[in-house]
């Protein structure tokens, strides 16, 4: 819709806050919905962006995202492929791309990062964006870029710049290299890592950038360097209507429910499998679910195999939203065993169905997970010890699981909705237009954002600030 066409529309239905409604371009670089925490955002942010009156054309690459359908934001919610040349897509990741597949010198930037070790789609994707951009100037009220943070998206791009950062990259890359075996393998690192060093320099020069917790926020401006006035919190949530409590799905005896990558450090999946084989000592019938590829070697795979747990850990993957939750809903636990997080929608995913919930205090799981022996059972990331702990105390107190169980859902009721996401992220693009324009917004309605301060108080662990 051009800027003329908008004017024209100013007497149309106002949007929720009482406001015109926006034209909102969210950008996504991976947009996988069910396998990945960027495409869980922009799946769950576009409906409810939707359903609050604002027209959300979604632009994506491959994995594509996948959107919801709903009559009450029919017609306002659209996607746009943007296609790279899929060099990772399964079942042949890495694939050399055939000659007549080039189209310009995008692509053959694409391929020859990737022939040299590289990662290449937040350069390519904000390259391929930016022209879409401009070519199609004065069509948005509003950009929203969900963590590309390229080059491309740096100077004029049609409209105003929002940016998600949902935690620095920088945290996975130092995680992986203290994971890595030897020099090559620490070296391949440096190599896949190497687009950090962009996302650095293009977010210092962002001129707002959202974030999903006050931890996550604190590492943007340690490790990215952004000036805190720039970087706001704007909380992210669980779909409450999807994962809720289904007293007619049976709790399976013993069963501990976990979603994870098995071959990312920084999910800790491994001390979680360490974790387990302890807790069969007092609780034969305890099991594990993952939700996530099995791995076939690497650390997680051999502690399966040295600790005889072949049996005892599943791995479910490719299930429905429906499966997934009646999943979470069967298991006696569920279990964060991250060392970092910057939100952790599983967390809240589990606590929104009434599933107690064992968690680390890596990271920002604090401030979603709440206080130990209240919302949660927390303990240490990385500590097998205190996992297998907190497993054992609630597998054993039937009425330890129902207490925690309730408190986690009404907590998540209370702070974490995408309902909420969404508004807070419209008082964000609104703010972003008007400095745009010159004008001062009108903050009386925006909704509060609650202090990470409060939400992880009296939680010493938790190294949230805002």
């Amino acid at each position: 819709m051009t800027a003329g066409a908008r004017e024209a529309a100013a007497s149309e239905d106002l949007a929720a806050d009482g406001e015109r409604p926006l034209d909102i371009a969210l950008l996504t670089y991976k947009g996988n919905p069910f396998c990945g925490g960027q495409g869980v955002y922009v799946r769950h942010l576009s409906r409810e962006l939707a359903r609050l009156g604002h027209r959300v054309e979604v632009i994506g690459s491959q994995p594509y995202p996948v959107l919801d359908e709903g009559a009450e934001y029919a017609g306002r919610l659209t996607l746009t492929e943007l296609p790279s040349l899929d060099l990772y897509r399964q079942p042949d990741p890495f694939r050399t791309p055939g000659r007549d597949e080039y189209r310009d010198w995008i692509d053959a930037l694409e391929v020859g990062t990737m022939w040299t070790g590289g990662f290449p789609e937040p350069l390519t994707f904000s390259l391929r964006a930016r022209r879409l951009l401009r070519a199609r100037s004065g069509d948005f009220d509003v950009v929203h870029d969900n963590q590309t943070l390229g080059y491309g998206l740096l100077g004029d791009v049609g409209a105003p710049l929002v940016t998600t950062i949902h935690h620095p990259i920088t945290v996975d890359r130092q995680l992986e290299l203290d994971a890595a075996d030897g020099w090559r393998r620490r070296t391949s690192v440096r190599r896949w890592y190497a687009f950090t060093r962009m996302q650095k320099r293009v977010a210092r020069r962002l001129p707002s950038v959202l974030t999903v917790s006050g931890t996550s926020r604190q590492e943007i401006v340690d490790h990215l360097g952004v000036a805190q006035d720039r970087v706001h919190v704007v909380h992210i949530g669980a779909d409450t209507d999807l994962f809720s409590p289904d007293p007619s799905v049976r709790r399976v005896p013993g069963r501990i429910v976990t979603t994870s990558s098995a071959d990312v450090p920084l999910k800790g999946l491994v001390f979680l499998v360490e974790a387990l084989a302890k807790v069969r000592t007092e609780h034969p019938d305890a099991h594990l679910v993952v939700v996530g590829k099995r791995p076939t070697e690497g650390p997680v795979a051999q502690t399966v195999e040295r600790y005889g747990l072949e049996g005892a850990v599943e791995f479910v993957k490719g299930i429905s939203d429906a499966e997934l939750v009646d999943l979470v809903r069967s298991a006696e636990v569920a279990c964060v065993p991250s060392l970092y997080e910057g939100f952790s929608l599983p967390a809240a995913e589990a606590m929104a169905t009434g599933t107690p919930l064992v968690a680390t205090t890596g990271g920002a799981i604090p401030e979603v997970a709440g206080r130990d022996g209240e919302t949660c059972l927390a303990v240490p990331p990385g500590d097998a010890g205190a996992l297998a702990a907190g497993l054992s105390r609630l597998l054993g107190d039937p009425e330890l699981r129902v207490r925690l169980g309730s408190a986690g859902r009404e907590r998540v009721l209370r702070h974490f909705t995408w309902a909420r996401a969404a508004e807070g992220t419209v008082a964000r693009y609104r703010e972003a237009v008007a400095r745009s324009a010159g004008t001062t917004p009108d903050r009386s309605a925006a909704p509060q954002t609650i202090a990470p301060k409060q939400l992880a108080a009296s939680n010493p662990e938790g190294r949230a600030s805002c």
